[in-house]
């Protein structure tokens, strides 16, 4: 497997299923042989507040219930040398893939798939987060219906321009992005997640985005301007009222999500259909790609060293804990590199605001230590960073 990590945390790692400009996506598998997929970040994308954020929104994600739309959030570790972390696995092919090989989906369909969207954002703004990324290529579409991917990189992608392009290229997330994110604004509100949904209906619809262009910079400033209207060339009549709202300028005009899934349900009614007979025949559309490689075919290689990732967590009970609930001692991805260490003596007690001064603890049993908050992560490396700095 050249280039590919034997494993990442606890998983054995079988095969790449992709890359983009934040990473390198494997599908992996845990001790007990249950498939995930396994996104592994770019180390030059992080610093210590990027890595404490991630660390705080991941502990969030992990609570985000009440809906089959959204992978789950299983496991991650922000402070491993390239963070990762892993989501469930979801089989099956991406909106994208399915508008591009097939063409727009019929409109009672696009209603259907918003509706059922809708009610995933729901569930991810429930508990304060945002996905920040929504786009056709983080919605897969599987045996039971649209599932979003990729929930969890949201601490990652709202610092602007930095998650723009990579050597040029223009990426899906300029144009799906709202305009207060392409202005720059870093405290987005849900609004920008209904935006980011409107353009993947528009797409789903059309075939097309909002805002076209050779480059990213021009696509960013199109998408910024009050004054250019989004593209909705092509869009059925009946769909027209919801998108060109989802995509109004001002996130205060955009209607909620509740909004949105009453709109849709009115949609599908209007064509004769049932909310539950519209998404079995989204499925019966979408849903029937195999891929082609089947996740349960597992070679006797890949077998052994699942067996013996398996052994080795059960000789020591502390291997198989997740990276967000004790501090990491090892490193995690099985490649040249070393992982800081957050051992319990590499860090001291803080107050409140993270930035006391060095306290004795008692000593305490690493089974029982909780990770220290991101703050004080932040404030332990600002205070290295001082420290290294020649005299003014």
């Amino acid at each position: 497997m050249n280039g590919v990590p034997s494993r990442i945390g606890r998983y054995t790692v079988a095969r790449a299923l992709g890359s983009g400009g934040m990473g390198e996506v494997y599908l992996a598998y845990s001790p007990a042989g249950d498939p995930v997929a396994v996104k592994l970040i770019r180390d030059d994308r992080l610093d210590p507040v990027a890595r404490a954020r991630f660390e705080k929104e991941a502990l969030i994600a992990r609570t985000v219930m009440g809906t089959n739309r959204v992978a789950r959030f299983l496991d991650a570790d922000p402070y491993a040398q390239r963070p990762w972390l892993a989501m469930e696995y979801v089989p099956g092919q991406t909106l994208l893939t399915q508008v591009e090989a097939h063409g727009p989906l019929p409109e009672p369909l696009v209603a259907s798939l918003g509706a059922l969207l809708s009610e995933g954002l729901a569930a991810v703004h429930g508990v304060g987060l945002l996905h920040r990324d929504l786009k056709p290529q983080n919605v897969m579409l599987g045996q039971y219906g649209p599932i979003l991917i990729d929930f969890g990189l949201g601490a990652f992608l709202d610092s602007g321009k930095d998650s723009l392009a990579k050597d040029g290229t223009v990426i899906g997330s300029v144009r799906c992005m709202s305009p207060e994110q392409a202005n720059g604004e870093i405290k987005v509100t849900s609004a920008a997640d209904v935006y980011g949904l409107g353009a993947v209906l528009l797409y789903a619809a059309t075939g097309h985005y909002p805002y076209e262009g050779t480059q990213w910079q021009t696509i960013v400033g199109r998408v910024a301007n009050k004054n250019h209207a989004p593209d909705l060339s092509a869009l059925p009549s009946s769909l027209l009222p919801l998108i060109s709202g989802m995509l109004a300028y001002e996130p205060v005009d955009r209607p909620t999500l509740d909004s949105v899934i009453v709109t849709c349900g009115k949609l599908i009614a209007d064509a004769g259909m049932s909310p539950a007979r519209a998404r079995h025949m989204l499925v019966d559309l979408t849903g029937s790609y195999v891929p082609s490689e089947d996740v349960d075919d597992l070679s006797p290689s890949l077998w052994s060293r699942i067996e013996a990732q398996a052994q080795e967590i059960t000789q020591d009970s502390a291997a198989g804990e997740s990276p967000l609930d004790t501090p990491a001692k090892t490193a995690e991805v099985t490649e040249p590199g070393r992982t800081p260490d957050f051992s319990e003596e590499s860090f001291s007690a803080s107050s409140t605001d993270g930035l006391s001064e060095s306290t004795p603890q008692e000593p305490v049993p690493a089974s029982s230590l909780r990770p220290p908050p991101a703050s004080t992560y932040v404030a332990e490396e600002l205070r290295k960073q001082y420290a290294m700095r020649s005299t003014l």
